[in-house]
């Protein structure tokens, strides 16, 4: 049914999550996706998914099979890139001391590994350093810096951090070395006094790359680096560059970034480098995470990242770029289990927090619409598990949201999550301008910040005030978008390997979304931590299992189970299930309404 603009699938306005569910394609995008199916021989739902992604008729073959060669923008495109290259391969040519200086999380540690990998190739033992999120925070620090610069460093680089650090960086040229800084986050100020400052989000970058993450930005650096090292006539057969797309691949599903433009390609190229396990870390920690399948951005994002992000977390924030550096499978075999240990402890302490965060959260909520920025705080949480509870929050408030660890003195160490439309980036520079936080940075959908508790109650007003029309009209307008409808007896593997080809998915070109109308919600059960297992049963007889992640206690939890037995609408994404060596298909449910 059609309301004014929207598009209602199922005529469902108020789903168990309180969304309506709405048509991903307009009219034009309909007769768009039948030209694809017709001209190009694509199956009508692939079709329909690349069309509701904005990919015309005319790109369709090409889009469907990503390379590296078409897609790869020129480096010397990125502002400062050359001037980068020069530095680095001035450095290789006298066999200078070098020091990498990295960040806690997966895009971090895959830079920092990068960059030692190729340095290493050309005889240069680079250091890697990755600052305590703890007791240093993000980003370079002068003191750091200064101690790197007395253990011989005559060159830093700075991945995935620095273009924010003019202290740190004028604090390495006083003590005699030159920076050169490879990031991707967004530009808060004066750019630092480095050689380089390569940033496709510099306001003077006109390369339309700010969709890379950093580690993108690393490889476009070593793929320049080649080049000047050819053009001074450097002999030395360079690396194999395109072995190294199983970090990037790594790093651009776990960072979030859009998967668009040569995103896509790194992504798609480098699930099929990483699939040969030729990265010692890579292959550990697939073993110690127990997956038994063809590596995917699934295991990426939820089974492989979170592992590397545990060293940052609570333990030492070295251990995940040593790992990806290292080519000794034993030692890769040891730090992948220490992580895997890691993580459990993680688990566990993310449990309790994220249980006291809720408490506290829907106390707020359910007095009338709640706050617009929702912001959690306490002196128990470790501060290494804040942005996860954010993003948990995040999703059971549909809102933006901060969670903060306090110390003793006061001093709170927060991290934020927005909701697709808010830049959260932009809020936080704000408040850091208007003296209320001591320091924060970050991008539109996730920041970080440092705040002290006399000024809490004031930041939260600050954030009112300044947030709460946006995000009121960004709730209101929230939708599930639904790409197609079948049935169970529909939803096969032959259809999944078909959705396949015009992955992979990711943000900015979503899984698709399908709809189940009138099927039979036979079951519904709490599995393993607050997940609800379903099985769904077609008209006809045919059954489809389903999970929904984490859903007991929500509205959609309770919802299932007050159904079963009855006629449901349901929605979701496909993925298959590898279970004792047997692939069948597996409904992952985002939300459910009655029919």
């Amino acid at each position: 049914m059609t309301t004014g603009d929207k598009r209602y699938f199922l005529d469902i306005r108020h789903s168990a999550r309180g969304l309506a569910w709405e048509h991903r394609l307009d009219q034009r995008g309909e007769n768009i996706a039948l030209a694809i199916a017709q001209n190009h021989g694509i199956p009508d739902i692939v079709a329909r998914v690349l069309a509701g992604r904005g990919v015309g008729q005319d790109d369709a073959e090409r889009f469907l099979a990503p390379t590296i060669r078409d897609l790869l923008p020129d480096p010397a495109s990125l502002t400062d890139m050359e001037a980068a290259a020069a530095r680095l391969a001035e450095a290789i040519r006298r066999g200078e001391r070098v020091a990498i200086f990295g960040d806690y999380d997966v895009d971090g540690a895959a830079s920092s590994a990068m960059m030692k990998r190729f340095l290493a190739h050309y005889g240069i033992e680079a250091e890697i350093y990755i600052p305590d999120r703890i007791f240093e925070g993000y980003g370079p620090n002068p003191d750091a810096m200064r101690e790197l610069v007395q253990r011989g460093a005559s060159l830093i680089v700075t991945v995935d951090c620095g273009v924010n650090s003019v202290e740190a960086v004028a604090a390495a040229n006083a003590a005699g070395a030159d920076v050169v800084v490879l990031d991707h986050h967004q530009v808060g100020g004066e750019l630092p006094p480095a050689v380089a400052s390569v940033n496709p989000n510099r306001e003077d970058d006109l390369s339309g790359q700010g969709h890379l993450c950093a580690a993108g930005v690393v490889f476009l650096a070593l793929v320049q680096t080649v080049k000047e090292l050819r053009r001074q006539g450097a002999t030395k057969t360079p690396p194999d560059l395109l072995s190294m797309l199983d970090l990037v691949a790594l790093a651009t599903v776990c960072d979030v970034v859009p998967l668009v433009g040569v995103n896509r390609a790194f992504v798609v190229k480098g699930l099929l480098a990483a699939r040969q396990m030729l990265t010692p870390g890579l292959a550990a920690l697939a073993r110690v995470s127990r997956i038994g399948e063809p590596l995917n951005p699934y295991h990426f994002g939820f089974l492989i990242g979170p592992r590397i992000n545990a060293g940052g977390r609570i333990g030492n924030a070295a251990l995940g770029s040593n790992l990806l550096a290292t080519n000794d499978p034993a030692e890769a075999a040891s730090i992948a289990e220490t992580l895997d240990r890691l993580n459990t402890e993680r688990q566990d302490m993310e449990t309790v927090m994220l249980a006291e965060a809720r408490a506290e959260a829907d106390a707020e909520l359910l007095s009338g619409e709640g706050p617009a920025v929702l912001v959690t705080a306490s002196e128990r949480w470790h501060p290494g598990i804040v942005g996860l509870i954010a993003s948990r929050l995040k999703d059971h408030a549909r809102r933006p949201t901060f969670a903060i660890a306090f110390d003793p003195s006061g001093k709170g160490t927060g991290s934020g999550r927005s909701i697709p439309g808010f830049d959260l980036g932009k809020l936080v520079r704000e408040a850091v301008s208007e003296g209320l936080l001591v320091k924060g940075g970050g991008h539109a959908m996730a920041a970080g910040i440092t705040v002290e508790r006399a000024k809490l109650g004031a930041l939260r007003a600050f954030f009112e005030d300044r947030a709460a029309t946006a995000v009121k009209s960004l709730r209101d307008a929230e939708s599930l978008k639904i790409d197609a409808a079948l049935s169970a007896d529909g939803a096969g593997l032959a259809l999944l390997d078909e959705l396949e080809k015009a992955g992979p998915y990711g943000s900015g070109h979503p899984t698709p979304v399908v709809a189940l109308p009138r099927h039979r919600l036979n079951d519904a059960r709490i599995v393993g931590n607050g997940h609800i297992r379903i099985e769904l049963r077609s008209q006809t007889g045919a059954r489809l299992e389903g999970i929904a992640f984490r859903a007991a206690e929500t509205d959609l939890g309770n919802f299932l189970f007050k159904s079963r037995g009855a006629i449901v609408h349901a929605a979701g994404t496909l993925a298959v299930n590898h279970w004792n060596g047997n692939r069948r298909v597996q409904l992952r449910l985002q939300d459910a309404a009655g029919a």
